[in-house]
């Protein structure tokens, strides 16, 4: 909450907003009510003989930061700003739909039906991407549904399918990661109930059981002769490491298809920001850098085209920097995920934090 307070320009400090403007004899504001003060501004109040001024104190909200944005910044904001790429955007009446169908197919895998539902839902996806030509998802919109399995499920093929289109796969390679990003899980329908909703962290043997669910997942695919190899190998394989020590089978990454390549990575995220009974979400920004880190166990290939599909700081978003700063999101490169182009709102400065080696020590904190 803001309050307004008379104070001395003696106790003034930098980064302090003045509520009010600060005018010479013909009107012209030499300092705009709302600006962000800095040394300069506090020496010439100093110089001019003004006792004092109005100051707001207290946590702005993003509505009264914007508010308070001085007008010379705001013109540079505008001068640097340059759209995000174009998003997926699933709307409400898209996810009910999804959601729905998802909760039919793991509920339903021995009906003659399956085939059809799982082509409906994934078309549903293939549509929104197509809609809008989206090359890019807003990680922070993904949320689908509160019940974990399907949630999941649908956040996975949809980072999958946009992760495959930057990873150079054709249309209908897109449509079937959907499908099997979709499908992924689907083996956890044969997981008993006390091991696959226990609420705290699985022992060593419940693991081995839970560990089946991409193998049966396969079995529920392969007994259909409806699905290609390659969605019945990212259903298999999506556990699977690049360096052989992952699940069902141990191979490596030689002999990992692409879409479980695809599959792992956009499962992994989502897995590490959801939030499970047993343990706490890790942050966005946490959970990109933990991938990064991951080389041993996840394609470098899938994970460059993972990085460059997501957004993590949309345009337009107010960030604070490691310097204290609130700072507007002006523009994203998809090489620097963690690190956009920003405008600092009490400096009026541009910070290229993936480019400018001057930025090196500033960082976006979550």
């Amino acid at each position: 909450m803001i309050k307004r307070k008379f104070i001395s320009t003696r106790v003034l400090k930098s980064g302090m907003v003045i509520d009010q403007a600060i005018v010479d004899r013909t009107g012209r504001a030499l300092i705009e009510k709302g600006a962000f003060l800095d040394d300069f501004h506090i020496e010439y109040l100093q110089s001019k003989g003004i006792g004092g001024v109005y100051v707001r104190e207290g946590e702005a909200d993003p509505e009264e930061l914007e508010l308070s944005i001085p007008q010379f910044t705001r013109d540079l904001i505008e001068k640097s700003r340059v759209e995000d790429r174009a998003r997926v955007q699933l709307n409400e009446d898209v996810k009910a739909r999804v959601g729905e169908g998802i909760q039919y197919l793991f509920s339903n895998t021995e009906s003659d039906g399956f085939l059809e539902a799982t082509t409906n839902v994934s078309s549903e996806l293939m549509k929104v991407i197509e809609d809008n030509d989206a090359v890019a998802v807003d990680i922070s919109m993904l949320k689908v549904s509160d019940e974990y399995t399907f949630k999941h499920s649908v956040d996975v093929a949809t980072m999958a399918m946009i992760i495959g289109k930057n990873f150079g796969l054709n249309r209908n390679e897109i449509r079937e990661i959907g499908i099997a990003g979709l499908l992924h899980d689907v083996g956890k329908s044969k997981i008993p109930n006390e091991v696959l909703n226990k609420p705290g962290r699985l022992d060593e043997e419940e693991f081995s059981v839970m560990k089946k669910h991409s193998l049966f997942g396969y079995q529920i695919l392969k007994e259909k002769n409806d699905f290609s190899d390659g969605i019945k190998c990212g259903v298999l394989q999506h556990h699977e490491k690049i360096n052989g020590k992952g699940y069902p089978l141990g191979v490596d990454g030689k002999k990992i298809h692409k879409y479980a390549k695809i599959i792992s990575v956009a499962d992994v995220y989502d897995a590490l920001v959801t939030e499970r009974p047993y343990k706490s979400g890790f942050s966005r920004q946490e959970a990109i850098e933990m991938i990064m880190a991951m080389t041993a166990d996840l394609d470098i290939d899938a994970m460059k085209s993972f990085l460059g599909s997501i957004i993590l700081y949309p345009v337009d978003s107010i960030v604070h920097l490691s310097s204290g700063e609130p700072a507007k999101v002006v523009e994203n490169d998809p090489r620097f995920v963690l690190r956009p182009k920003v405008v600092g709102l009490k400096s009026g400065k541009l910070y290229d934090l993936g480019n400018d080696v001057d930025c090196a020590s500033l960082i976006i904190m979550e």
